[in-house]
């Protein structure tokens, strides 16, 4: 594995370069602003009239409509909800790219499963944070950067890769690194984590414990806590850290019952159906659902988000975290 650093990065290969950004959420908004900070000609495409087009001309842009900024971008990064991607490019990017210009996606899905099918005359690039746009945002005004993800779709110019690396560079990443991947395995392993565990796993597994010791008996408050509350302190060790350095903090009782018990509720079993969940990623089955999901309007999956709404967990714990004056808004803050 290799990890680009600023020096090996042009930022040059795309500065002079008009660049759109379509889309003004987390990830677009913390894009735009970090590229216009490093010297970019930045215009945002967005819809009229829109909360984001407030946002985007109180921060400075100039802001036009999607197709407006495709037609003057020679590198078009689509920062839009995976969703969207389909009807914005095929609606208002398409018709405006000209040859030798720079498609760019900070996710592979809608590429990788054909939602999106570029011209084979511009480069197709990917340029992924691994984190958060608030994050990305703050590590650049701080001088330093998240780490990136790098990849090259199609090659029409010769340049993609001095292009995705050069943008990497000027919304921060190269500062801390840029690993080059593919759009397949950025996206498949990108879906794995949040399925298995960053999103689906961690949720399921705290609701289960929840659930068992609730209807062992105990208080619901108490289980919370256990089982909800304090994992931002595991969470917070693992990221700082690793296992290491989680289980240098805890006592020697937690860790004794995290090496005998750990792999009594997560086992061979539970790796064979995580196993299942890559399958029907790699196989794009997931896609496919997720895809028909919401040409349907999304009721399966409004239906399921509404149900975990109402599960006790979460009535118990919007007690409790109103109790907790350092999670409300400003409680962190200074006066000068």
């Amino acid at each position: 594995m290799k990890i680009y650093t600023e020096e090996e990065t042009n930022p040059s290969a795309i500065k002079s370069d008009p660049i759109a950004v379509i889309g003004y959420g987390s990830q677009g908004r913390a894009h735009a602003l970090n590229l216009k900070n490093s010297g970019c000609d930045v215009v945002v495409g967005l819809r009229e009239g829109g909360a984001g087009a407030i946002k985007a001309s109180e921060d400075g842009h100039e802001v036009v409509s999607v197709a407006k900024a495709a037609e003057q971008g020679k590198l078009i990064a689509i920062l839009t909800p995976d969703m969207t991607h389909e009807g914005i490019f095929n609606d208002h990017v398409a018709p405006h790219l000209k040859p030798g210009d720079a498609l760019l996606f900070a996710h592979g899905f809608t590429v990788l499963y054909g939602r999106v099918k570029p011209p084979k005359d511009v480069d197709v690039i990917m340029v992924a944070p691994k984190g958060p746009g608030d994050l990305v945002r703050r590590e650049y005004e701080r001088g330093r950067g998240v780490p990136c993800l790098f990849a090259v779709h199609q090659d029409a110019t010769g340049k993609a890769q001095e292009r995705a690396l050069a943008y990497a560079s000027l919304i921060g990443g190269a500062t801390a690194g840029v690993i080059e991947t593919t759009f397949k395995e950025e996206t498949e392993t990108d879906l794995f984590g949040e399925q298995a565990v960053l999103c689906g796993g961690a949720s399921a597994l705290v609701k289960a414990g929840f659930e068992t010791l609730v209807e062992a008996g105990y208080q619901p408050e108490i289980a919370y806590y256990e089982c909800l509350h304090e994992l931002k302190l595991i969470v917070d060790l693992f990221y700082e850290g690793g296992i290491t350095r989680m289980r240098h903090f805890i006592s020697e009782t937690a860790k004794y019952g995290d090496v005998v018990s750990g792999p009594r509720v997560i086992n061979d079993d539970t790796k064979e159906r995580m196993r299942e969940v890559l399958k029907d990623i790699q196989s794009g089955e997931f896609a496919r659902e997720w895809i028909l999901e919401n040409q349907a309007g999304k009721p399966r999956y409004n239906a399921l988000l509404e149900a975990d709404l109402e599960h006790p967990i979460e009535k118990t714990g919007a007690e409790l975290r109103e109790r907790m004056s350092w999670l409300k808004p400003g409680a962190n803050t200074k006066d000068d």
